[in-house]
């Protein structure tokens, strides 16, 4: 039986940073264990991923601003710290676990002073700044993607590759097979830019789909996900081309909605491809160009490379070529289920239970640990 502990996950406010987060809360929560959240104000209102957790909003400076705002960030940070190291005096965590984002450093911090095991986990095939400040220091690093970029090399032996894990109700995709497509029925399509959605993908997508042959263009039945400033005009655009939408700027349902999709097209954050790969979904993606270290790229690589999804860049996402993307897609259903395949064969359903198995382990005997690595070399940069 699971000797029962307590457990501290830090997590930037966003949902690659929240999620994984979640799906980790989950898997420790059904083995006994009891967890805390340490994140921001945004982190903290994320709806339903962390009920019956308790959840601390702790100060974390961002270092920008010149000289003036790393002094006010030093000081937040610093102060975090503190709150952090009184936590932990009361809640006495077995370990402490980050997921990026500058609210996860305080707590990290606070634990490296307190002597507690940590982990840092990265969903992005591209270290992150803040696991890349902290790696030198932590007892363990989980990654992603086998080839993650911005890792040293001096950090190999303590690298595990477990995946990028996913909420429950994604999961159970797996076990579902890809809808059927026959090819006079409804072609379903879905689009979404992530937790704040995309304009790019509301000014193209409508118009790109409208180019498509008359025939293909009538079994549409799309759900779009998009930002608020953006949504009436993509809703009367949809309109005009005589295209079936159903549009929101929020979609709590969204699983159930990437159950039944053929194509999904989107944004390239670690969430959303964690749960392409694991639901099986062919893509097409549009990396966000301004993410830090072009990380969204890096991140549609493997499924592009696979043959699961087909990675456009945004310079050149244009109505056009989103038509001839998405024809090379769906008027073969044969391919796109091959597409599909190729999808699935990528994803890492075992993600939150082999995190949680790392997490588990950090106070544990220091030969009690996972055996390294998992992270090839020519992926170091």
């Amino acid at each position: 039986m699971t000797r029962a502990r307590h457990f501290v996950l830090a997590a930037g406010g966003t949902g690659g940073h929240m999620v994984p987060a979640a799906a980790l809360a989950e898997e420790l929560i059904r083995r006994g264990h009891r967890v805390a959240l340490v994140s921001d104000e945004r982190g903290v209102r994320f709806p339903d991923l962390f009920d019956g957790v308790q959840t601390h909003v702790l100060p974390a400076g961002r270092l920008s601003g010149g000289p003036m705002g790393w002094a006010r960030a030093a000081r937040e940070m610093w102060r975090g710290r503190a709150m952090a190291r009184e936590l932990y005096r009361t809640f006495q965590p077995a370990a402490v676990v980050g997921f990026g984002g500058y609210p996860a450093f305080p707590a990290l911090a606070a634990a490296f002073a307190e002597k507690i095991p940590t982990a840092i986990h990265e969903q992005n095939a591209v270290l992150g700044r803040v696991n890349r400040l902290v790696a030198r220091r932590v007892d363990a690093i989980a990654t992603s993607y086998a080839e993650t970029e911005r890792l040293k090399p001096a950090f190999l032996a303590k690298t595990h590759c477990v995946g990028n894990p996913v909420r429950d109700s994604v999961l159970a995709l797996r076990a579902k097979p890809y809808p059927l497509l026959e090819e006079d029925g409804i072609f379903r399509v879905l689009v979404t830019g992530g937790s704040q959605g995309a304009s790019v993908l509301s000014k193209v997508v409508p118009d790109g789909l409208a180019m498509l042959p008359v025939a293909f263009r009538r079994r549409l039945q799309v759900t779009h996900q998009a930002r608020i400033e953006d949504i009436d005009a993509a809703r009367a655009k949809y309109a005009e081309l005589d295209i079936a939408a159903d549009l929101a700027t929020y979609l709590p349902d969204l699983p159930e909605h990437l159950g039944w999709a053929h194509v999904v097209i989107a944004r390239a954050g670690a969430s959303t491809l964690a749960e392409l790969t694991v639901a099986g979904r062919p893509a097409i993606l549009v990396p966000l160009p301004t993410a830090t270290d072009d990380h969204q790229t890096a991140n549609a690589r493997e499924i592009t490379l696979a043959g699961g999804a087909r990675t456009i860049p945004q310079s050149r996402f244009t109505p056009s070529e989103l038509a001839k993307q998405m024809q090379k897609l769906g008027l073969d259903p044969e391919a796109l289920a091959n597409a599909a395949g190729r999808a699935r064969a990528c994803g890492k359903p075992d993600a939150a239970r082999d995190l949680a198995d790392l997490v588990e382990s950090l106070d544990a005997p220091r030969s009690a640990l996972p055996v390294g690595p998992v992270v090839r070399k020519e992926a170091f940069a």
